[in-house]
């Protein structure tokens, strides 16, 4: 059975770990103020969850799904990260995170700047661009047309792969943009970002989007 080792415990976080406990994952979730803090959540989620630090979530996990806040992504263990596909929710809000210049010039990206931190893992965008709430409110069955549309991207094949594994067993279909270069498309405030769209929306969306805003 797969381990999602989920690095931080806020909204995204914890909602990603009720999706997967409900599709059949183990998960083992950790947050900036230490395991103990997380004792509901886990007693909430049950006995395929287990609450650790930010290294033990990394060295459980089969994949790694990363949802702290970017002024925070330095401090991801990057060891128990090698080798190991790591999904990354971030957006860069200048507000929380401070100016970053090479954002705000359009000269990077938020899960890029991850993939640097790590270099030896396999970085994909994920869950990113959807509001907490609808990870687990808003999932339908393939087929339905009501199924909603989320983008991934990634340098590596096998981790955009395994984002639209879970995007569909969580209940949505996926845009794939390519590179980690081009997921700024997703990023904050671009026309694809936290609203509802299905397949060719998200496409239209990704296409018009402005590479800085």
């Amino acid at each position: 059975m797969t381990t999602i080792g989920i690095i931080g415990a806020g909204n995204i976080g914890s909602q990603v770990a009720r999706k997967a406990i409900e599709s059949g994952y183990d998960v083992v979730i950790s947050n900036s103020r230490g395991p103990e803090t997380l004792a509901d959540l886990v007693a909430e989620l049950g006995p395929k969850a287990t609450a650790g630090t930010a290294v033990q979530a990394a060295e459980a996990a089969d994949v790694a799904v990363v949802t702290v806040p970017l002024k925070a992504y330095a401090d991801v263990p990057v060891g128990p990260l090698a080798d190991k596909i790591v999904i990354d929710t971030n957006n860069y809000y200048f507000e929380r995170d401070g100016h970053i210049e090479a954002l705000d010039k359009g000269e990077a990206t938020v899960s890029g700047m991850l993939q640097a931190h790590l270099p030896t893992s396999r970085v994909a965008k994920g869950f990113n661009h959807i509001p907490a709430v609808d990870i687990t409110g808003d999932a339908h069955p393939a087929g339905d047309p009501a199924r909603r549309a989320l983008a991934t991207a990634s340098d590596f094949a096998d981790a955009s792969d395994f984002v639209t594994k879970l995007y569909d067993e969580f209940g949505f279909d996926t845009v794939n943009i390519g590179p980690l270069s081009e997921s700024w498309r997703v990023e904050r405030d671009r026309p694809a970002y936290v609203i509802r769209q299905n397949i060719a929306e998200l496409e239209a969306n990704l296409a018009k989007a402005p590479r800085t805003v």
